[in-house]
């Protein structure tokens, strides 16, 4: 009978590619990894992995293993996960990740109250700009949008995803006011570089009668992060394209103004991202239900609208 820590090893190593990732999610060195999946080959007399010094590679055995065995252990896991320590209430380490914007102005303030009805539970933020891998690097769930939806990976809406064109109300009093699409161009452009691809992202705005038209402008100045091209928004350098949870303090204390209204960009989504494990454990299970009912008790579907 095979341990439970030989599986694991394999089912992790299988996920995120390389022993180093299974390791940091299961709290092992990379050397007792890939022991384990080492002892497992060696019982069950066949090769799982094909090794390189850059990746792991199942072969055809260790893929049909992994599909025979994966979802049967997680249910195995999350059993022992939901009873272990006080009876099964809410306990242990939550990893959490999300944008440092959001995180701050969202999901931080939340944490007053989440550790008053939780109190055996310690939330540990990742706050970063990239889009993590939920299963690799561990996480226990994750915010944001654009994740890809790895096996074992579900994504719940929390709020619609819209981006919008500010501008400072000292950049505005000094330029003359636009109240058409075709006049943004006369106006100081600030963009954003991405992180992932070194590229400045091409987008499109809807109009306010389902007009469509392509931001296409030269910018006046470029970013990496969607914090500092906001700063850059205030500073009152021109004009910047940023998603409404970003924006929202400034626009509510006057300090930043919206540059034609009735103009957005449909980005998709604000996701919750988590396991689509049946039996979650209780940590983030608990997490899951908290975080959704906030963001319907506090009205984020509304309030990140930009047709509101």
């Amino acid at each position: 009978m095979e341990t439970l820590g030989n599986l694991l090893s394999f089912v992790r190593s299988a996920e995120a590619g390389s022993f180093s990732a299974a390791a940091r999610r299961l709290g092992l060195t990379p050397a007792a990894v890939s022991r384990n999946v080492a002892q497992l080959e060696a019982n069950l007399g066949v090769r799982l992995f094909q090794r390189s010094t850059r990746k792991l590679t199942l072969t055809e055995a260790g893929e049909r293993f992994l599909a025979n065995v994966g979802s049967g252990l997680e249910s195995v896991q999350a059993a022992i996960a939901d009873v272990a320590g006080n009876a099964g209430e809410p306990s242990g380490l939550l990893r959490l990740s999300a944008a440092p914007g959001f995180a701050r102005d969202f999901l931080l303030p939340l944490m007053p109250e989440f550790l008053k009805q939780y109190p055996a539970v310690t939330p540990e933020w990742h706050v970063d700009n990239r889009q993590v891998d939920l299963i690799a690097d561990g996480f226990d769930a994750a915010i944001g949008g654009g994740i890809e939806l790895a096996q074992g990976v579900v994504a719940r809406a929390i709020a619609p995803a819209h981006l919008i064109l500010v501008a400072s109300r000292e950049y505005l009093s000094a330029h003359q006011r636009i109240r058409h699409i075709e006049e943004l161009s006369t106006l100081d452009h600030l963009a954003m570089r991405s992180v992932q691809t070194g590229k400045v992202r091409s987008w499109m705005l809807q109009g306010p009668d389902g007009q469509r038209a392509p931001l296409e402008l030269t910018p006046r100045l470029l970013v990496n992060d969607p914090q500092a091209l906001c700063q850059c928004a205030r500073l009152g350098l021109g004009v910047a394209l940023l998603a409404v949870p970003d924006v929202l303090p400034y626009l509510q204390d006057g300090t930043l103004e919206r540059v034609l209204p009735g103009w957005h960009v449909d980005a998709g989504q604000i996701y919750l991202y988590f396991s689509s494990q049946k039996l979650l454990p209780a940590k983030t299970r608990a997490f899951v239900d908290f975080l959704v009912g906030q963001a319907r008790e506090d009205g984020w579907a509304a309030l990140f609208d930009a047709r509101a």
